[in-house]
């Protein structure tokens, strides 16, 4: 039945009761587990409470990092972080690893099939069917949106950080790293102890960061619109906990099914 031909009670039942989330969680597990006998697994889909499949969005230095510690604390999830995936994979020397370095000495992006596959792969293991888990800044396209969703990788709900452009450029143009241990400061917010030399990394320099915004931009309103349903902008230029109370009303409002 087309939802154009639903009373407008059946609609308010679908809402109330989550039932789109509902299928959008078996289908999600059953595709990721290509069950042998897919009703039986259905079944037991029905008797378990869905886990939260969280992805957090925004631009570079938009406060990330920080909501994923408090994600992770709160609903004890699996973070997956697709730099901390390719990391791993390089120092195993895994296959894949291998065809990533390939790509990388060459000063290339890894393609998003070698991405993709890494990542299917992580959501598929135990930790993450059992806690759940948070996608870090993935997918940034439309084509690896999509390409999750070929996969059965369907997220419960999606937060996306709001900062303005000029915010961002102050936080990235301030930061220094300490080459030694990889701490990083920021000259305004979080100064170096005197005397320690830090660096600035190549890329958060002005320039380079008004680029990276750029391309942000560009890729944001196609994710917000793969993940309509279950997206939510919200302000990342305020205090962080304030930020983490919005992000656990949309978490707890989508996962409840």
């Amino acid at each position: 039945m087309a939802t154009d031909q639903l009373t407008p009670e059946m609609m308010r039942y679908m809402e109330e009761k989550r039932i789109n989330q509902l299928f959008e969680f078996l289908y999600h597990e059953t595709l990721l587990t290509l069950p042998a006998d897919p009703v039986a697994h259905l079944l037991t889909l029905l008797r378990t409470k869905p886990v939260p499949r969280i992805v957090l969005s925004g631009p570079p230095a938009g406060g990330k990092g920080t909501q994923c510690e408090r994600i992770v604390q709160k609903y004890g999830v699996v973070h997956v972080s697709t730099g901390d995936l390719l990391r791993a994979e390089l120092q195993k020397g895994s296959a894949v690893g291998k065809q990533a370095q390939t790509f990388m000495n060459q000063g290339s992006l890894v393609p998003d099939h070698i991405v993709l596959q890494i990542v299917k792969d992580r959501l598929s293991q135990q930790d993450c069917k059992s806690r759940g888990w948070l996608l870090d800044g993935f997918p940034r396209t439309r084509v690896q949106a999509l390409a999750l969703q070929q996969l059965g990788v369907i997220p419960s709900c999606v937060i996306i950080l709001d900062v303005p452009d000029e915010v961002v450029v102050g936080r990235i143009e301030g930061r220094r790293t300490d080459p030694k241990t990889g701490k990083v400061y920021h000259m305004v917010t979080n100064p170096p102890p005197a005397g320690l030399e830090v660096v600035q990394r190549g890329d958060d320099t002005a320039t380079a960061i008004i680029a990276r915004l750029a391309l942000y931009h560009t890729h944001l309103t196609d994710i917000r619109a793969c993940y309509a349903s279950v997206c939510a902008m919200l302000d990342g230029d305020r205090d962080p906990s304030a930020i983490a109370e919005d992000i656990s009303q949309h978490i707890d409002g989508h996962i409840g099914v």
